[in-house]
Order: structure tokens, then C-alpha cells, then sequence
């Protein structure tokens, strides 16, 4: 499991640019707070060798699936959320996990974790409202 602001990434396939080539389908790590974006690890080396490949070879759109097989099950099995599961369910799951985890940091007395989810808290606090104005 991969974490960031203070609890988990969602699990979720997208397309990275490398310098002038871009790689689609490849697997991603995505915090659904700040938005940072990663290369699961399970394929991050793949991903360098392939990209840096691809460059070199002037390519500009290249399928990361067409070198690499991975199987979508066991890829994603160490998040806890995927990208294309329900919205709703993803934002409450994250919250649950953030307020289970803030429950630990202030028994740790640990602030800054404490201020880290709560900022996450806040923030998919906004998301759920929106998600249900929506519904």
C-alpha cells in the first residue's frame, strides 16, 4: 500500500509523458488530495526502461500493455481503492481510513500526522459533498 497526505493512494492506469513520448496505460499511484501522481512500483523500473526506449527511438505514443503484461488483479491488490470504482464509495473509504488513522496519531500524540489527516479529512469532506449535490 502506497500513502501519501497521511493515508492511501487510489489505484489507477493514465498516461505519463517522457520528454517528448507519452505512455499510456500505464499502472499509476494517485493521491486523490494533492494530486501527486507515481508509477506503481511493481512497474516502475519497466516503465524507465521502455520510456527511455521510446525516446530514443522518436517514438510519440507508445501502449505501455503492448511490452509490459500485467495482470490488472494482483497489480492493484495492495491499494485499497481503484479509479473506477464508485466515487462515493472510494471518498468514504478514504475518509474511514483517515479517521481511523487520525485516532492513532493523537494517541501517538504525533501533530504534524494529526494536521496531515486532517487536511485529508477536510478535503474529502468537501469531495463526498459534492459527490451527493450531484446525486
Amino acid at each position: 500500500m502506497s500513502y501519501c497526505c497521511g493515508a492511501s493512494m487510489l489505484g489507477t492506469k493514465g498516461t505519463l509523458k517522457h520528454y517528448r513520448t507519452q505512455v499510456h496505460n500505464v499502472p499509476l499511484l494517485f493521491c486523490p488530495v494533492c494530486h501527486r501522481v507515481e508509477v506503481h512500483f511493481k512497474v516502475e523500473n519497466e516503465y524507465e526502461i521502455l520510456a527511455e526506449y521510446a525516446h530514443g527511438d522518436g517514438a510519440t505514443d507508445i501502449d505501455f500493455q503492448d511490452y509490459v503484461v500485467e495482470d490488472d488483479e494482483t497489480i492493484f491488490e495492495n491499494v485499497v481503492n481503484c479509479e473506477k470504482e464508485d466515487p462515493k464509495d472510494i471518498v468514504q473509504s478514504q475518509i474511514d481510513m483517515a479517521l481511523d488513522l487520525l485516532t492513532i496519531a493523537i494517541q501517538m500524540h504525533d501533530e504534524k500526522w494529526e494536521g496531515e489527516l486532517k487536511k485529508r479529512l477536510a478535503v474529502m469532506s468537501q469531495r463526498r459533498l459534492r459527490l451527493q449535490h450531484k446525486a
